[in-house]
Parts: C-alpha cells; sequence; structure tokens
C-alpha cells in the first residue's frame, strides 16, 4: 500500500499497553478502524505486542498497521487515542482505591496527547472513570465534547448479558440502560430494559430484578475476585471499541457514556454517565430520558458519590 493510501486511514493511539490495551489493539485492527499505536512505559511490551499482533493480520485477515512505543511521538496527529493507562485492582480494593496513583499518571497521558494531538478525541477507561474523565477535560483543555468516559457502554453490556443468561434468550434481543457513576452507585434502570420491544417485568419477578441490577453494580468486582491479579479486560475493551467504531465511522450512536453535564438531569459540572449521541464530533448530544422519583433518588446519590472524589482532587 502506497505512502499516501495509509495516511488516508484513521490512527488511533492507546496508551496503557497491559491486559484491556492489548485486547484493544487486537479488536480496531480486526475491524480495520484504523492503525494502531499502543504507548507504554515498560520498554519492550507495547513493542513485542504490536509485532505479534502485525505477524497475525495475514491469518486473521486484516490490514492495518501496528507500532508499539515507549513514548508519545509515535501517536503524532492521532485521530482517537483510548486511555488505560494506571493501576488494575486487586481483589478488596474498589475503583476509587487508585485515585492517587491514576491521577499522576493520567496527568501525564494528558500533556502529552495536548502536545501530539491537540485535535483528537479522548476515550478514557481508567478508573476511577468519571473522575479520570474529569481530570483528562481538566488538563488537556479540550472540548467537553472531544473527551468521553466509557463506563455505561459496558454495564449496560453486562446488564444484558445478566437477563440473557437469566432468561435463556439472545443478548441481541436484550435492550438494556445503566447511568450514574461507574462504580458500586451506578444506576441500572430495569423500567428501560426489554426483550425485543417486550418489558423485563413480563418476564421476570420483582425479585429476580433486583438480583440482576445487585449483580451488575458488582460486576467488576465479582471478575476481580475471581482473576486474583487484575481486572476485567475483554468486555472493557469491547465497549471502548464500540465507542471508537461510533466515533471514527460517524455513526451517531445513542450509547450511555460518562460525559460533563452542563444542566442536563439537574446536574453541573460533572461528568456521569448518560445516554448520548456518539459520532465523529465526540458526545454530539446528551438525551435526557425521564426518570421517575426512585431513579433520580439514585442519580443524584452515584452524583454525590463522584462529587467526594472530585472535590479531593479539587478539579471544581
Amino acid at each position: 500500500m502506497g505512502e499516501n493510501q495509509r495516511k488516508t486511514r484513521h490512527k488511533v493511539s492507546l496508551i496503557g499497553a497491559g491486559q484491556i490495551g492489548g485486547t484493544l489493539a487486537l479488536m480496531i485492527a480486526q475491524r480495520e478502524l484504523g492503525d494502531v499505536v499502543l504507548v507504554d512505559i515498560t520498554d519492550g511490551i507495547p513493542q513485542g505486542k504490536a509485532l505479534d499482533l502485525l505477524e497475525s493480520a495475514p491469518l486473521g485477515d486484516f490490514d492495518v498497521q501496528l507500532k508499539g512505543s515507549d513514548g508519545y511521538e509515535a501517536t503524532k496527529d492521532s485521530d482517537l487515542y483510548i486511555v488505560t493507562a494506571g493501576l488494575p485492582r486487586k481483589p478488596g480494593m474498589s475503583r476509587d482505591d487508585l485515585l492517587r496513583t491514576n491521577t499522576e499518571i493520567v496527568k501525564k497521558v494528558a500533556e502529552n496527547i495536548s502536545q501530539y494531538s491537540p485535535h483528537s478525541t479522548i476515550i478514557v477507561i481508567t478508573n476511577p472513570l468519571d473522575v479520570m474523565t474529569q481530570l483528562m477535560l481538566r488538563m488537556t483543555g479540550f472540548s467537553k465534547k472531544r473527551v468521553v468516559g466509557m463506563a455505561g457502554v459496558l454495564d449496560t453490556s453486562r446488564f444484558r448479558s445478566f437477563v440473557a443468561m437469566e432468561m435463556g434468550v439472545s443478548v441481541e434481543d436484550v435492550t438494556a440502560l445503566v447511568m450514574g457513576g461507574h462504580g458500586d452507585s451506578m444506576v441500572p434502570l430495569p423500567r428501560y430494559c426489554n426483550v425485543s420491544g417486550i418489558p423485563l417485568t413480563a418476564f421476570l419477578s420483582q425479585e429476580k430484578i433486583d438480583e440482576i441490577v445487585e449483580r451488575t453494580r458488582n460486576a467488576g468486582t465479582e471478575i476481580v475476585g475471581l482473576l486474583k491479579s487484575g481486572s476485567a479486560y475483554y468486555s472493557p475493551a469491547a465497549a471502548a471499541v464500540e465507542m471508537a467504531e461510533a466515533i471514527l465511522k460517524d455513526k451517531k450512536r445513542l450509547l450511555p457514556c460518562s460525559a460533563y453535564l452542563e444542566g442536563e438531569y439537574g446536574i453541573q459540572g460533572y461528568y456521569l454517565g448518560v445516554p448520548v449521541i456518539l459520532g465523529a464530533g465526540g458526545v454530539e448530544r446528551v438525551i435526557e430520558v425521564e426518570l421517575n422519583d426512585a431513579e433520580k433518588r439514585a442519580l443524584k446519590k452515584s452524583l454525590e458519590h463522584v462529587k467526594s472524589l472530585v472535590d479531593q482532587l479539587h478539579l471544581n
């Protein structure tokens, strides 16, 4: 392929070449969303993973460029960054326990993104998700539309999976919505869950629905407990790729993401998981769905938790 042709591709840079980063690189390459740059501070890891993936291309039937680097120069003029850099959770840890360490990491990442790709869009995966996304916005000075957090897509996927498992139906027929912060205070909304348009309540008892809601809230912790030496990576990567494809292909997908709110849902100046239209402009529109009193209280409780972490970093 000639150099001029190669320049027409999107360029996606993945900051962090751990389990999520490596899985992201594979999924992005398989979908041919763009050329991929893997960046990690551990020299050899991003280069090795990129080369390994590149050598699988003839067998995987994809044709994109993959490059690994321990510096940011290779990411210059990226269209999209997906940030996974940070410490993963271990058993007994909450996402909030990662606050201080991951704050310093995200600050350095933000500085480099601003320097090398000032017109890029950023998807943040680093935990605690909503706070790290707000920190990224502050440190880059980017438009709120171009800094978005991956949370609701993953949480909703987990909710859909558990419903499908319980009912013995295809996950493709299950629609759901999870809002709020990415953590124990997230807000799954059974009222907006259906199976091929039929409300969830037509199939399951309230007790069973409550069990699924609780399992969704604790899904990440459940995986951490099983793995014992890390946290989930297949499902977070798949969720971020869903968002990346919506942005790079300007698909105008309606997806639950962590977005910066300026009055929507009565929330001012914080990132929180809400339904948005995701396209080439990033978060192009926040969708406000009707919430009943119980759902409003749950969303407010989730916001208060996010606020407490944001206040610790003095971001507002």
